[in-house]
């Protein structure tokens, strides 16, 4: 495959991305708390969780284990991997979800979505990079490393935040508070898209800026959703609570 033929197909799912994000607007996807009957067969919670996120771990992890790359590309391996074995062994351990399940067709399509996602990113970096070790005194891979840690910090303590309001037995939901949460709903879809904007910075090529708009694409209608979603079942919800955006939206 040539790179053009595979920035080409970088366009596309990008472009998908965007159509995702027009779709999200009048469909609400069944995560969570906005999980409903009709969306066929179901899987426990964390289950779910482990098959969703296993291929972007076990796929960058085949490519950083066979394939010859830069020092830099090898190290945005490396925060990959990192980011992704906690989401994939390590939070599911801790969520509180007893009795909780979500629908097959979503967790297919987290599947398939984090083997074109990771498939790209782990074939632009085994393929197609050129870095130097260089790229390391960048004032770009400064800045990026700086925004994707303090995400990866700010997504740890948000996550804490939730899991911590219920007891080992409860499955309710309620207000969190504390933290980012004192100004916007969901700091922890916030933190995400801040912590993959530190890394497309980093990468800064095509598939890490497509990975980027997927990213967006997902969330971003996720916290409008979940906002209203509070908003409709907690009357004592804080009026001057955002979204996803402090003062903003």
């Amino acid at each position: 495959m040539s790179l053009e033929q595979f920035n080409n197909i970088c366009i596309i799912w990008a472009s998908l991305g965007v159509t995702t994000f027009i779709l999200l607007q009048f469909v609400t996807a069944p995560y969570g708390r906005h999980i409903k009957k009709g969306w066929g067969p179901e899987l426990p919670n964390k289950l779910g969780w482990v098959l969703m996120e296993l291929p972007s771990f076990a796929i960058i992890l085949y490519f950083y284990l066979n394939f010859s790359q830069s020092s830099y590309a090898q190290f945005l391996n490396i925060l990959w991997l990192f980011h992704y074995f906690n989401r994939t062994f390590i939070f599911p351990l801790r969520i509180r979800t007893k009795g909780k399940k979500m629908p097959l067709t979503i967790v297919l399509s987290a599947i398939f979505f984090n083997l074109i996602n990771a498939g790209l990113n782990g074939y632009f970096l085994s393929h197609f990079e050129q870095y130097s070790s260089l790229d390391f005194e960048n004032w770009m891979f400064y800045l990026g490393l700086t925004i994707f840690v303090l995400g990866f910090i700010s997504n740890q303590i948000s996550d804490s935040i939730l899991i911590n309001l219920r007891k080992p037995d409860e499955v309710g939901y309620k207000i969190p508070n504390g933290f980012l949460f004192k100004y916007i709903s969901c700091p922890n879809l916030l933190s995400e898209i801040i912590q993959w904007s530190g890394f497309a910075i980093m990468a800064w090529n095509l598939p890490a800026t497509t990975f980027l708009i997927w990213t967006i694409a997902n969330l971003l209608p996720r916290a409008l959703n979940h906002h209203k979603w509070y908003r409709d079942h907690f009357k004592e919800y804080p009026i001057n609570r955002k979204a996803i955006i402090p003062k903003i939206w």
